[in-house]
């Protein structure tokens, strides 16, 4: 089957997995967590740019999926100023960055899908 985990359980900031594959998934998987994760791979960018670029994504839901990605590592928060409001820029770490493969790797397999069995629309 190729590559598969090397023990039973592994454990990451005291939280145990029952394989590799359920940690990964737990850091980006998920309806929105990888689609913020693409959209920060070109630039940085503030939470209004992220919520136009993904319509459908409730404000709420934005913001508890950028607060679990800071929690994780994957991306950074950076506040300018000191009342508001203030800026704030979200930007992928170098951890977030090495995601991106896996990322393309997803982009390109969706848009087999896409052309395979149905249609893109504008």
């Amino acid at each position: 089957m190729g590559i598969e985990c090397t023990s039973d359980f592994v454990k990451i900031n005291n939280k145990l997995y029952p394989c590799t594959v359920s940690l990964a998934m737990d850091l980006i998987g998920g309806k929105w967590k990888a689609v913020i994760l693409y959209h920060l791979l070109e630039a940085p960018q503030r939470y209004n740019e992220l919520r136009r670029a993904m319509s459908g994504v409730t404000e709420r839901t934005l913001s508890i999926q950028l607060q679990q990605l800071e929690k994780d590592g994957l991306i950074a928060r950076e506040a300018f100023g000191q009342k508001p409001p203030i800026k704030v820029v979200y930007s992928l770490t170098e951890f977030g960055r090495s995601c991106a493969p896996v990322l393309n790797a997803i982009l390109g397999w969706g848009n087999q899908i896409v052309a395979e069995k149905g249609e893109f629309l504008t």
